[in-house]
């Protein structure tokens, strides 16, 4: 359950220059205790950046981390303590087992051993825990990442592209992994380049572009000020991706397309029975429709663009 009283993770003006690479610019965000908070933006947008000024592995050029309103730092071992990670691109030694990887990380953390065979199970790699790492594949080891990050069960969860190179079985595994430490309490923060799942796990996102914070809240509520509409998509047998004369002409209708043959129409909510009856008046079929909410690709795509269009 989301504590909106209660501020787990904030920056305040947190930037990071590399030379003459402003790679994190000014960005202030909170993120509440309980919720699942995805984090997004285009490759080289500062993501992995300021994961990792969050993480105490690379310092600020200006601003701070907050976590739980201690200050983060490298030195900062207690806080790190009650935190899960998982990097971007992950590696284990390649000499050592799953197994005698997490009892080198449950010593690391102080953690009693008789969790590793569970957690191993617990990522679908029992079959292979006596395998050395270096036979896995990039999806076995990022479920292993997954194994190692819930060590100690932290309250908050770093996750850098956790689904990363993992097919749909295992893509599966991870989001119910998410949702399954979320019930139980933990704060997670996830960046993904897989906006349907940033779409159906979190609760709100940031979005971040060259830097700079774009926007921060839910998708609902960014598709809103977006003004970004919900589609109707209609069946109609031998269309065959024809748009029906009329339709673009009616009025609140903002964008008509077609393929094979379903008509896709986006418009404002009184326009859409003034489509169906246009289609009725042709004596075409409708076999079936329905309405499409906004998706995140779409207010993210739209998001960044308005931002160049701002910069230009």
């Amino acid at each position: 359950m989301i504590d909106e009283t209660e501020v787990v993770i904030e920056t305040k003006n947190l930037s990071k220059r590399f030379k003459e690479v402003l790679a994190v610019d000014k960005l202030n965000m909170k993120v509440r205790k309980g919720e699942i908070f995805g984090f997004l933006g285009p490759n080289g947008a500062g993501k992995t950046t300021t994961i990792k000024m969050i993480m105490g592995l690379t310092h600020p050029t200006e601003g701070e981390v907050l976590i739980k309103g201690d200050k983060a730092g490298p030195n900062k071992v207690e806080i790190r303590r009650d935190m899960g990670f998982l990097p971007e691109r992950i590696s284990f030694y390649e000499n050592l087992t799953p197994v005698q990887t997490l009892n080198f990380f449950c010593e690391l953390k102080g953690c009693d051993k008789s969790i590793v065979d569970p957690l191993i199970a617990d990522v679908g790699l029992e079959e292979a825990k006596n395998r050395k790492v270096g036979t896995f594949s990039k999806g076995m080891v990022q479920l292993l990442g997954v194994a190692q990050a819930t060590i100690g069960n932290p309250s908050i969860y770093i996750l850098d592209e956790p689904m990363g190179g993992l097919d749909a079985r295992w893509v599966k595994m991870v989001r119910d992994k998410i949702i399954e430490l979320n019930k139980k309490g933990a704060t997670i923060i996830f960046s993904s380049h897989i906006l349907s799942e940033v779409q159906n796990l979190c609760h709100r996102v940031a979005i971040i572009d060259k830097g700079k914070l774009v926007a921060l809240d839910t998708i609902e509520n960014l598709s809103e000020l977006l003004q970004i509409k919900p589609r109707l998509e209609i069946n109609i047998p031998g269309l065959d991706g024809n748009i029906p004369e009329g339709v673009e002409e009616i009025e609140g209708v903002e964008a008509v397309d077609a393929k094979d043959d379903v008509l896709y129409v986006t418009s404002d909510a009184g326009a859409r029975a003034k489509v169906l009856a246009l289609i009725e008046d042709k004596r075409m079929t409708v076999s079936n429709f329905k309405t499409v909410e906004p998706s995140l690709e779409e207010t993210f795509v739209k998001l960044v663009s308005r931002k160049d269009k701002e910069v230009d």
